[in-house]
């Protein structure tokens, strides 16, 4: 068995190829370059896509005993992760750009490129299990480090897709790849996690769209449902529906970010407890279904943020659309984001939330 190994030139992807060497014959490590910092406007100290990063993937390539190479998806990236997510953010939703790398990058364009290259499967440092059932069907299932699971960012895969990835890490905890890597005189044991978004800087998404675009996104108001306006915003781009921080509007009341209406620049703010913000439910596009078939009436747990809790729903199948009905209200779920649904540990599957189904 042959594979192609996902190396970020951090600790998780570095020991996912020791893991990967020790139990195939044949490994290959494969750093994709997506952006280049400077060309965003990034400082070249920035860790993601840094030569740094590059040259320590190299290096525990050096220590396996395999071959390295960086793949350029600049021009893939630039266009299927990073348009898009300027593009959802200018329509007042909340973009996901890590599924959506996960999704055309790591396994779709890295999947292909090993094929090319003549390998059967390929792995990453993605903390999350792989199984199979008795009828033979794959299952993503959540990682034994709960604190780490990123089976929330992997729901859109195929079971074709499934069939010839590994995640080494899903049994394992992160103190145990530290101290894996340690033991394996690895350079990174100790290098700082990857930020949530690689290429925000900061974690300051208005300042990177600002820059990227070259746009001067207008002030606007803050009305109340009422339409009274309460305040001035500093732009669109600047806020997420159920965002309660940073508003700079003085209440009495905690005050949330409820909708955002792209065509009259206002951005509509409710007190914490008000039914505009109360959802029954949503509607997600694009759905993707791993553990069954289809579904209908499926009482299951759904995700709607990657660092939210679940919540129970009733779930049904209508095409390509998942209709998920909340047996209590939720709080402002935001168009863009993942609504994935869960079975205990297992990924049923999920899709975009592009609808919201208010009370």
């Amino acid at each position: 068995m042959s594979v192609l190994i996902a190396m970020s030139g951090g600790v998780d992807s570095s020991v996912s190829a020791y893991l990967i060497r020790e139990k195939y014959k044949i490994c290959k490590g494969a750093t994709m370059l997506l952006f280049l910092n400077e060309a965003l406007g990034i400082s070249a100290k920035h860790p993601c896509c840094s030569f740094e990063n590059i040259s320590d993937a190299r290096k525990i390539c050096e220590i396996l005993g395999i071959q390295h190479e960086v793949i350029n998806y600049m021009g893939d990236f630039e266009e299927r992760v990073i348009k898009k997510f300027v593009h959802v953010y200018e329509s007042g939703g909340t973009p996901n750009p890590c599924i959506d790398c996960n999704r055309f990058m790591k396994f779709d364009s890295l999947l292909k490129h090993a094929e090319i290259s003549g390998l059967e499967r390929i792995a990453t440092g993605h903390y999350a299990r792989i199984t199979r059932d008795s009828s033979g069907r794959y299952l993503l299932s959540k990682a034994k480090d709960l604190a780490r699971d990123q089976s929330y960012v992997l729901y859109m895969l195929s079971q074709e897709k499934l069939a010839k990835i590994d995640f080494p890490l899903g049994d394992m905890t992160k103190p145990e790849v530290r101290e894996l890597a340690e033991s394996l005189n690895f350079v990174n044991a100790r290098k700082h996690d990857s930020q949530d978004i690689c290429f925000v800087p900061d974690n300051d998404y208005a300042g990177f769209i600002e820059n990227y675009t070259g746009k001067i996104y207008k002030p606007g108001n803050f009305i109340n449902e009422s339409g009274q306006v309460l305040g001035t915003h500093k732009g669109i781009i600047n806020y997420t529906v159920g965002q309660r921080r940073g508003l700079g509007v003085p209440a009495k009341s905690r005050l949330y970010v409820a909708n955002i209406d792209i065509e009259s620049n206002n951005i509509v703010l409710a007190e914490e407890g008000s039914k505009i913000l109360q959802v029954r439910g949503v509607i997600a596009d694009n759905a993707n279904l791993i553990a069954l078939d289809s579904l209908k009436n499926l009482n299951a747990r759904v995700k709607l943020r990657y660092r939210q809790k679940e919540i129970p729903a009733i779930i049904n199948q209508e095409n390509n659309k998942l209709i998920i009905e909340f047996t209590e209200p939720q709080t402002a779920p935001a168009i863009g984001q993942a609504a994935v649904i869960y079975d205990g540990d297992i990924v049923i599957g999920g899709g975009t939330i592009s609808q919201i189904i208010h009370s």
